[in-house]
């Protein structure tokens, strides 16, 4: 009789990045326990994409949390009163903090992570941030990882009893965007099911927002077009 897998709580909101994460986390074994959220964010589209992908990749389950953002405000994507920004090319993506910085997203998001994981009896989280091609996110940033992780063994009754040891797994932290989608595609991803626009039009990516460039970069420095431009996916 076979050992069961290991529980891992995989972050995924349906784009690249998660898709290449979750990815990952199947490839090591994890019985992966796909989260996403629904926490009024512009559109919607990037759902049905994680529904897609969680059941492509093999993840056991996939739940999708519910939080209301917007009444906070403060970003690009949680509030229509701000625009999203569009540029012609990558490169005139700027070095400062963008509007579709959501206030502590992935702090909130780490913590229903955490919550589930304490409660499968999972030690393992994974999540799909890049310190390098992304729009500069402060919670991206390995520093900030490393501090979550060092607050999520002493947040939870698991860490406190010493039952659960808490591992944030960050695969594509030291990637550039073509390693991901390297990466992925030598793990079966299929990036057509994937969506990554902040600014979507009838459920087809813009092309011009910060993660459209982004991403269509990646996967131009490997002489390859984006499978998910032009679709509804």
């Amino acid at each position: 009789m076979s050992a069961a897998k290991p529980q891992a709580v995989v972050l995924l909101s349906g784009g690249l990045d998660s898709a290449t994460a979750l990815a990952v986390a199947v490839k090591k074994g994890f019985e992966a326990n796909a989260l996403s959220f629904r926490y009024g964010q512009r559109h919607t589209v990037e759902l049905e994409a994680a529904a897609r992908v969680a059941k492509a990749l093999g993840a056991t389950r996939h739940v999708v949390a519910d939080i209301d953002l917007r009444v906070f405000g403060g970003s690009a994507l949680t509030d229509d009163e701000l625009a999203v920004p569009h540029h012609e090319s990558a490169e005139e993506i700027g070095s400062e903090i963008p509007i579709t910085y959501v206030p502590a997203r992935n702090t909130i998001f780490l913590s229903f992570a955490l919550a589930w994981a304490e409660t499968l009896g999972a030690s393992d989280v994974f999540i799909g941030v890049s310190a390098l091609d992304y729009s500069g996110y402060p919670d991206c940033r390995p520093e900030y990882i490393e501090a979550y992780e060092r607050m999520a063994n002493l947040a939870t009754k698991a860490g406190v009893e010493g039952t659960q040891r808490m591992k944030i797994h960050t695969p594509l932290i030291d990637l550039t965007k073509a390693d991901t989608i390297r990466l992925g595609l030598s793990l079966g991803v299929d990036y057509s099911l994937t969506h990554s626009c902040y600014d979507p039009v009838e459920g087809r990516p813009c092309g011009t927002c910060d993660s459209c460039l982004l991403r269509t970069r990646g996967f131009a420095e490997l002489g390859m077009s984006d499978p998910a431009v032009g679709s509804t996916a």
